[in-house]
């Protein structure tokens, strides 16, 4: 792991899931980490297990589609430990539906969260690091960003533009430093995964479909995620980083046939 003593990092959506290791594994590499989430017991539970283990963690209630919360947010973890080095916009909703079954409440869920969200989080986030000559963003895309799959329209959206936001920061803030990359996993055994898991059939697939044999992990995601943030990866900027297990490489080209609902 890279070395981030010293280093400050927000990480949301990290009650759970990618988000959860996500902050473990900063604190892990030595940077206090905000937590942040609107599950509060979940939030809580994660910043008390980093500070246990000899982190330095706090969780704090962050609804990343409210511009306030998103301001709040960067201003409690500068107070707190006195700068920002890096952002892992990871909080991200979905929704299993075709376009035609999509509802506007539905969509704008999902865009909020997932897109907006990410935006917000990181024009409060952008000040923090022109301030201090730089940072890091990691936006947590999807392969679905770039490659669809069935009943996944308003997702699939949503990430193709959290890439495409990534790749635009990279570009207009490259003079003050500061790098954004967009991390792009495939199939995840997370909390939101696991309804769709549930199916032992269709998680055989989609595991067989990945060339490792298997769902990806959310520490094995949560890895790359603090390699991005770190100077260990100073020459990526814009960069669509894929850790998929092979996903993308089998289906590029490959018509599949998914299992009945």
């Amino acid at each position: 792991m890279p070395d981030l003593k010293g280093r400050a990092v927000i990480v949301t959506g990290a009650a759970s899931g990618i988000g959860e290791a996500s902050a473990k594994a900063f604190a892990a590499a030595g940077a206090a980490v905000l937590v942040a989430d609107v599950q509060d017991a979940k939030g809580h539970a994660v910043a008390e297990a980093i500070t246990k283990a000899g982190g330095n963690a706090l969780y704090f209630r962050c609804d990343v589609t409210k511009p306030s919360d998103t301001i709040a947010m960067v201003a409690a973890a500068e107070k707190r430990f006195g700068r920002l080095d890096a952002l892992h916009a990871n909080a991200g909703v979905e929704i299993d539906k075709i376009l035609t079954e999509t509802t506007d409440e539905d969509w704008d869920k999902i865009i909020g969260v997932n897109l907006k969200g990410v935006f917000l989080c990181c024009r409060a986030a952008i000040p923090a690091f022109q301030k201090r000559g730089g940072g890091a963003i990691v936006i947590t895309a999807s392969v679905n960003g770039f490659q669809t799959e069935p009943k996944l329209a308003a997702y699939c959206a949503s990430k193709g533009g959290a890439i495409m936001l990534a790749k635009s920061i990279a570009i207009d803030y490259a003079q003050d430093g500061i790098r954004a990359n967009a991390l792009c996993p495939g199939w995840v055994g997370t909390p939101m995964t696991e309804a769709f898991f549930a199916d032992a059939e269709k998680k055989a697939y989609w595991s067989g479909v990945q060339p490792a044999g298997r769902v990806s992990t959310p520490a094995e995601i949560a890895r790359v995620a603090v390699f991005l943030a770190s100077d260990e990866a100073a020459a990526m900027t814009g960069s669509v980083v894929t850790a998929d297990g092979g996903l993308t490489a089998v289906l590029n080209g490959h018509r599949f046939h998914p299992p009945a609902p």
